[in-house]
């Protein structure tokens, strides 16, 4: 059945007012969360707190769980959704990037907007500079573009390269999160929180 507007079940304006709705309550549940906190956000490589890593492996359990009931009982159709194209050589130097951009500046893209949202300086220090890699990346795209589109693999799925069912994958999703659960638990013990 779904996406719904694939399927012109609801109107290009309806969705953007739901992802607007979503949009909020998903900026609620980070801030809700203390993701407004570069400290907090840091302290999972730290091994102090490892709530970013809790809340981000419920979500995408949720998210993909959610997907499989939906495509189970036929509401959605796991084809029609859109998986973004994998360029691989661009794929790892953007994450190095955005990785040395995490530690050194304690956000990603989107909790820099959640601190942003409280007043936080360093937010808005950090969202000036996101905005100044897209400018760069921009107008130097013909500087990169081989490298950008270097190494394209298609929209895999990794269930589908492991040779796995969905259903087999996420099973093992859920027992990798639990693993990570039970060793953040571990690292907030080992590590504790250093005062300020």
């Amino acid at each position: 059945m779904g996406p719904l507007v694939s399927y012109d079940h609801i109107s290009a304006d309806t969705n953007l007012l739901l992802a607007f709705i979503i949009g909020i309550g998903f900026g609620f549940v980070l801030e809700s969360s203390g993701f407004s906190s570069s400290r907090k956000l840091a302290g999972v490589f730290y091994g102090y707190d490892t709530v970013v890593l809790k809340v981000f492996f419920t979500a995408a359990i949720t998210a993909m769980l959610g997907l499989l009931f939906f495509s189970l009982f036929g509401w959605i159709d796991l084809d029609m959704v859109y998986v973004n194209p994998t360029y691989l050589y661009s794929a790892i130097g953007g994450g190095v990037i955005m990785g040395i951009g995490f530690i050194m500046g304690g956000y990603c893209p989107g909790t820099s907007f959640c601190g942003a949202s409280i007043g936080k300086i360093d937010a808005f220090v950090f969202i000036g500079g996101l905005f100044l890699g897209v400018l760069i990346f921009a107008e130097g795209y013909p500087l990169w573009e081989e490298f950008f589109k270097a190494k394209f693999l298609g929209d895999p799925k990794i269930s589908s390269a492991l040779g796995l069912s969905d259903g087999i994958f996420a099973f093992g999703v859920i027992l990798v999160a639990l693993g990570m659960f039970w060793v953040g638990e571990w690292a907030e013990k080992k590590f504790p929180q250093p005062e300020y």
